[in-house]
């Protein structure tokens, strides 16, 4: 199984600029998918941003031009790199990884999540 770890979280002002990253480990035979999404308090996961293994991204409506996803598959690391920030981006946000497991099983596996909150 894949274990992700993330970091990079906090507090900072409207306008300002956070990065996120996630970390796996663990023995699998792919990662596919990686991505991000975020949760606020009383509502739903919802998507942040997809990213595939060959660099195809996906973004949700809200954060289309101020935030970036990448990733480093030789370092199985994903970044979220977040500018233009706005109060109502505050929420845990969660790294998501999709892929096969070495008996080739699919799995989705999620981080413990990391703490965004923007003030006004």
């Amino acid at each position: 199984q894949v274990q992700l770890v993330e970091s990079g979280g906090g507090l900072v002002q409207a306008g300002g600029s956070l990065r996120l990253s996630c970390a796996a480990s663990g023995v699998t035979f792919s990662i596919n998918d990686m991505g991000w999404y975020r949760q606020a308090p009383g509502k739903q996961r919802d998507l942040v941003a997809t990213i595939s293994s060959g660099g195809s991204t996906n973004y949700a409506d809200s954060v289309k031009g101020r935030f970036t996803i990448s990733r480093d598959n030789a370092k199985y690391r994903v970044y979220l790199q977040m500018n233009s920030l706005k109060p109502e981006d505050t929420a845990v946000y969660y790294c998501n990884a999709e892929g096969l497991g070495l008996d080739r099983t699919a799995f989705r596996s999620w981080g413990q999540g990391t703490q965004v909150t923007v003030s006004s």
